[in-house]
């Protein structure tokens, strides 16, 4: 199996020991993105619409990198921490794609890292 862990500038560097994502045999996994302003290191202020936009650069910045598209992901899974809007994040969310939806989860947890509002990570096909 080949793989290859991809970085670019443009999405926040990882926090942990794990890559921004890691392509292996014709597929990208991007971990988890928080709203993470890659300028700065910081979650950018504004409360859960203006991470969740966040989110969806960093993601795109890292498929970007890759050479893919949102039209490219087959899977993503929404994390949100307690009483987040779940239509507010799919307002922002459906904004990416063009008709053809990946497949996809939400789930609300406990916290996330940096104490972030909102973590989604993704799976795309070459």
């Amino acid at each position: 199996m080949k793989t290859s862990t991809i970085f670019t500038k443009h999405a926040p560097a990882a926090i942990g020991p794990y890559s921004q994502a890691v392509a292996a045999n014709g597929m990208l996994f991007i971990s988890g993105q928080i709203g993470i302003d890659p300028a700065i290191g910081e979650i950018v202020p504004g409360g859960l619409e203006a991470q969740a936009k966040q989110v969806m650069k960093n993601l795109h910045a890292i498929l970007e990198f890759s050479g893919l598209s949102f039209k490219d992901v087959v899977k993503s899974s929404i994390f949100l921490a307690p009483d987040q809007a779940f239509d507010k994040v799919n307002a922002i969310y459906s904004q990416s794609f063009e008709g053809n939806f990946p497949a996809r989860e939400t789930v609300w947890v406990h916290q996330l890292p940096k104490n972030a509002l909102i973590e989604i990570s993704m799976i795309a096909v070459f």
